[in-house]
């Protein structure tokens, strides 16, 4: 018996799943928009108030760590779909596909560095143009909808 026997397997990614859904990116950007708006919504507590301040503190600081991990969560989704889902001949039927995946990278990025409603906004546009391209590119229609 050889031993010796070299076998090539060709997958179009790390493990040749073949699953693949924007769905994971949105829920994930979705987390980002939410912690945006709780973040904007939060009253500082009264001057003196020292367990008040802390609550506070506590609380800003655990949805601005939730709004991190998430957008991290969101760009790893995307590079995901980028990398390894989509393919040249995608970029010949959707020439702006490469636009719009930068943007959302850029925009998830803005989101982490600021507390800003506008890049949230800016950021589900993207996300949305994502999910509608992805599904055309399956022949599927697969209605945007968002879980908050």
């Amino acid at each position: 018996m050889n031993h010796n026997i070299v076998l090539t397997a060709e997958a179009h990614c790390d493990g040749p799943c073949g699953v693949y859904d924007p769905a994971s990116m949105r829920i994930a950007a979705e987390a980002v928009v939410s912690m945006t708006k709780k973040l904007h919504a939060l009253e500082p507590p009264a001057a003196g108030d020292k367990a008040a301040l802390v609550a506070y503190n506590n609380t800003f600081s655990r949805y601005v760590a939730i709004k991190e991990e998430q957008a991290t969560l969101a760009k790893d989704e995307l590079l995901v779909l980028w990398t390894d889902y989509f393919k040249p001949v995608h970029l010949e039927t959707y020439p702006d596909l490469h636009t719009t995946i930068w943007n959302a990278a850029k925009n998830l990025s803005a989101c982490k560095v600021e507390c800003s409603l506008e890049h949230c906004e800016q950021l589900m546009a993207d996300v949305k143009k994502i999910h509608e391209i992805f599904w055309a590119s399956k022949g599927r229609q697969v209605e945007w909808y968002t879980a908050s």
